[in-house]
Formats: structure tokens, sequence, C-alpha cells
């Protein structure tokens, strides 16, 4: 038999099937937690003070204190180096812990600290030489999606909407503006220049999509980040998701419909070629 996953729990590593948590906790009754995902590449994290910090932001966010502020590197190469593949997926969840159910924050609980590491999944080579479908909805969701939070259900059903039509995210749009999608944020093409959404309330602020319009400006491609219409990204000539897992992807159909020329275009394939470079640094 296969030896068993090793996750993190509370200051133990130990199986999976091991790690058990009260059904008080309060990630589980109210999703009161934040989290984060980190790809890891040959068994190094990619971009992990930029994680760090993003999660310090989503714990200031909802008003938790930070548990492992000066550990977290060293428990997640300590989580990696158990794990028996080298290209990795790193989940980490913290939450205000276990406590009498009432929606006031308790006082003197200890958050409950999850690490658990899979086999990173990227996109296939299909979806990178053809590129994907999705579909467009209405954002209905809080407004502080700029937290990382569990509190995920608006983006599960989102989620949900897409596989429901057989495609791979939603792309969502508030106010007649570009947000992001489900899972993913989300850049155009118009006339040559990259367009991003503004990393404000309405979005998270992706890691990704940071490192993305690093690529960009490294390669000499013109960006505007600024607030992007709903027929400029339905018009647009490229559109991209990027996410951890998704890196960089082409949308080549929308809401059943072929989007562009139907094939990723020209600047998507020179960002996607420049950041299998980058993540090998």
């Amino acid at each position: 038999m296969p030896d068993p996953q090793i996750v993190y729990l509370n200051g133990e590593f130990l199986p999976l099937a091991n790690a058990k948590i009260s059904v008080l906790d309060r990630g589980f009754i109210y999703g009161d937690g934040v989290y984060e995902v980190i790809p890891v590449y040959a068994r190094k994290p990619f971009r992990m003070p930029h994680h760090l910090k993003r999660l310090q932001y989503s714990l200031d966010g909802i008003r938790l204190a930070n548990p492992h502020a000066d550990r977290w590197e060293a428990l997640i190469a300590d989580l990696v180096a158990r794990q028996p593949f080298d290209d990795q997926a790193v989940y980490l969840q913290v939450t205000r812990g276990v406590a009498k159910r009432d929606h006031a924050f308790p006082q003197g609980v200890a958050p409950t600290v999850f690490m658990m590491s899979n086999p990173l999944v990227l996109p296939t080579s299909e979806q990178v030489e053809r590129g994907v479908a999705v579909v467009t909805a209405q954002d209905n969701r809080w407004l502080r999606c700029d937290l990382k939070t569990t509190s995920l259900l608006g983006n599960v059903l989102m989620r949900q909407l897409a596989v429901d039509q057989g495609a791979v995210e939603t792309v969502m749009f508030r106010d007649g503006h570009l947000t992001e999608a489900s899972a993913s944020n989300v850049l155009i093409v118009r006339d040559g220049v990259i367009l991003a959404p503004p990393k404000d309330n309405q979005i998270l602020p992706g890691i990704t999509y940071d490192a993305t319009l690093d690529i960009a400006h490294d390669i000499g491609a013109p960006v505007e980040v600024r607030a992007i219409a709903h027929a400029e990204a339905m018009s647009a000539q490229e559109m991209w998701l990027s996410s951890s897992s998704k890196e960089v992807l082409a949308v080549t159909h929308i809401d059943g419909r072929r989007f562009g020329d139907g094939v990723p275009g020209p600047l998507f394939r020179r960002v996607w070629a420049a950041f299998q470079q980058r993540k090998k640094g």
C-alpha cells in the first residue's frame, strides 16, 4: 500500500485520515477563516513571499492574528518534503477556532491551522493549444472579494454554473464592468495592449495576475490596469484566465460562441512561454 498522505494540523504532522477537527470549529459553522493555495514546482514554492503577504492581508481583513507569522516558510517546506511528488499545490487554512456557536468573535480561542499538499494539476496541453470555454454572469457576491476567505459559496455557485454548461469558468461582470472569474482572475487584450481590472475590493489580488503582468512588462508588452467595460471585454481580441492552478490560459469560446479568432492569440502564446521559463527559476 502507498504511504498515507501527510498533512499538518495544529502543530502536528500526521496522516490525513487521522486529522480531525471539532464540529464547532468556526470554519465549519461560519466559514470564518482564510486560506491560500501555493503552487510548488520541483519542490520549490512559487512566489511564496507574495502568498504569505496576501495571507496576512486576509487575516488582517477578518481581524484574526497570524498564528505562524515567522514560521510559515519552514512549515511549508517541511510539508512539501513529506510528499512523494515534486510539483504540488499547498493548501493552508486558518480559522477562528473552536467555540460555542455565536456570531461574535470568541475570546481566548486558539485558531485552527490546517495544511495539506496535493499533486499540482495544470491545464492540459490541449487546453493550452486550443483554449477553453467560459460562460458569463452577473457578479452577485459580497463586496470583500479581495479577502481570500473560506466563505466561498458565491464562487462555488458560479463555478457550478460553468460546469453545468460544459465550460471551465464563469467570467463575471458587476455594474457593467469586468471583475473576475469564479476561481481565476481575468485579463483581456485589445489592440495589442493587455488590460487588467484594478485590484480593488471586487476581485482577489491574484498572485498569478501579478506574475502575468510582471512577465508582460519583461517581454515589452504594454499593460493598462483600469476598469474594463462589458462591451470592451466581449469585443477584445484575446481573453485570459490566470490562477495558481491555471497559470495563464486563453479563452476561445464564451457563452457557447467562438471568441476572437477561436484560437489562443499571439500575445497569449508569448506570455505563456515566458511564464513556463519564469516558474523554473
